[in-house]
């Protein structure tokens, strides 16, 4: 077995190193420390790389680690993997090197850790640069990391719990009034931060986000609220011009006249942030015209569950989506949960007719979500195929969103929870969808965003067992992960406890929404021995 020492020790000069006899003691010493190699000789670009962007706070710490390979295998691991910015250092480091003892070298705990990325993955105000695609955002931000160096919709709802309970306020307050300035230029919250996704929004969160802020400020409150209708009226919109279709834009009428919402995207051409994947999809397609396809990938994208099973014909083969077909349960959800909002911000601010008005227009989807969204033969809620007019196949975790938000009677509680424990439960977590596809918004992942809305739509209903059951899993998993690799991913394989996989990139290490669900879940009285501290 190969014994490695601490950098600052390897490759040091022996029999080089012998002074000749007529050398004085200050030349000798001189001939000693150049034969030496130092960490930054033997590591070069890569000790510089570690140490220029303060991955330790003490530049001491990175110099005294121990490799775990030999430097050229590890040397070589950089130039392929080509980490960039202090995250990505930090996980590459945590995969090569461990430290060597002391208090001033341990490592984070996975709290300390969440806590110090915070200040990493926070952003100063941003200046649109002429021929960028990114978004003016006048106030500081936070983004999920790795390739995510933009600020995205519904992850920030996620992101923000971890920032609350941390006590990072002023980042929760900064976040809220970017997403408030972009309502007021676009007319709604785009995708993320960059122009190419003003063409769609994402889950409707605004309104859940705005429940975390402390502000008391009447003018702020107001401007809020204005923000929330325009957002409303933004996927209403194509209320105005259904036609013998039956849908239009965000819109759908189902058979009774009630009107439902689907995901949409204003454009039909390939994404500019998958462009090359979407041309090959829409190929594979045909005879299926283009711009069609693509439509349905960009509404994919809008759903945040890009891509999945849910959104897929055959429920296996991308090539296959129509995304625009299927109006959602979770989608409804949320957006009864806004329009439940709304009323109660127009009934705090007086405005009686405001709240009545969209009192009446919460229970009319309560009404719609009931008849379509809700099988009483299969006892769940499911997602509703305007085409063939029928509920579809995929059982997935969408099915807690109705308890996340309170819409679900007692008896859709019990029934979702007697699902989710036969049917979602994995290992490690709550299991995406019941099928193994490839996709990542599939078996075996789990997600921080899906398993907080579990957690806490079950806990609203009294199911605090299997709430605290699935915690824990979570926790274990997350946990696990940290403790072997030092790092925090955006989504995770519940049936192996391992980091996710599937879709169109690498899975990414930062990450904003699994750092927030997770801080929550660190403070759950329940955990028990759940939390790994070795691996």
């Amino acid at each position: 077995m190969t014994t490695f020492r601490p950098i600052a020790l390897l490759l040091a000069a022996s029999a080089s190193v012998a002074a000749a006899p007529e050398q004085r003691p200050a030349e000798r010493a001189i001939a000693v420390s150049r034969a030496a190699a130092t960490p930054e000789d033997v590591f070069g670009p890569l000790y510089r790389a570690v140490e220029l962007a303060r991955v330790f706070p003490d530049s001491k710490t990175f110099a005294d680690m121990v490799p775990l390979e030999n430097p050229q295998v590890i040397l070589a691991a950089y130039a392929t993997d080509k980490p960039d910015g202090r995250v990505a250092l930090a996980a590459f480091v945590a995969r090569h090197f461990r430290t060597t003892g002391g208090t001033a070298e341990r490592k984070l705990t996975m709290r300390e850790h969440i806590k110090a990325l915070w200040p990493i993955l926070a952003k100063p105000p941003l200046a649109v640069v002429p021929g960028s695609s990114a978004l003016q955002l006048p106030y500081a931000y936070v983004v999920a990391g790795g390739r995510y160096q933009e600020m995205y919709y519904w992850d920030s709802y996620f992101t923000m719990l971890g920032l609350k309970a941390d006590g990072e306020t002023p980042l929760v307050e900064s976040m809220l009034a970017n997403f408030t300035d972009m309502v007021e230029r676009y007319g709604h919250v785009p995708n993320g931060t960059r122009a190419y996704y003003l063409s769609r929004s994402q889950p409707p969160f605004l309104s859940l986000m705005m429940d975390l802020s402390d502000a008391h400020d009447p003018a702020l409150i107001r401007r809020r609220l204005d923000a929330l209708k325009a957002e409303h009226a933004y996927w209403m919109a194509g209320g105005a011009c259904i036609d013998s279709a039956g849908a239009c834009q965000h819109v759908v009428r189902m058979p009774d006249g009630s009107l439902l919402n689907r995901y949409w995207d204003a454009r039909d051409t390939p994404r500019e942030e998958s462009y090359a994947e979407d041309v090959a999809t829409a190929a594979a397609a045909a005879p299926r015209p283009a711009g069609e396809v693509d439509r349905d990938l960009r509404a994919g994208g809008e759903s945040g569950w890009d891509f999945g099973s849910r959104w897929l014909r055959d429920g296996h083969t991308l090539a296959t989506i129509h995304t625009t077909d299927i109006v959602p349960v979770d989608l409804n959800s949320l957006l009864w949960s806004l329009e439940r909002s709304i009323a109660r911000r127009c009934a705090a601010a007086g405005d009686a007719a405001c709240a009545a008005d969209f009192e009446r227009q919460a229970a009319r989807r309560a009404t719609a979500i009931s008849k379509y969204l809700w099988s009483a033969s299969d006892r769940r809620f499911v997602d509703w195929d305007r085409v063939t007019g029928r509920p579809t196949a995929s059982i997935s975790a969408a099915v807690v969103v109705p308890l996340f938000v309170g819409l679900a009677t007692p008896a859709q509680a019990d029934a979702t929870a007697q699902l989710v424990q036969a049917m979602l439960v994995a290992p490690g977590g709550l299991r995406t969808t019941t099928l193994r596809t490839g996709q990542q918004w599939d078996q075996p992942n789990g997600w921080a965003p899906l398993l907080w809305m579990g957690v806490s739509g079950l806990d609203r209903y009294g199911k605090t067992a299997l709430a605290d059951d699935l915690a824990r899993r979570w926790m274990r998993t997350v946990s696990g992960f940290y403790a072997c690799t030092g790092r925090m991913v955006e989504k995770y394989d519940v049936e192996r406890g391992q980091a996710g996989g599937g879709g169109e990139y690498p899975v990414q290490d930062g990450f904003g929404w699994t750092n927030g669900v997770t801080r929550m879940l660190l403070d759950r009285p329940a955990l028990g021995d759940a939390i790994k501290s070795s691996c």
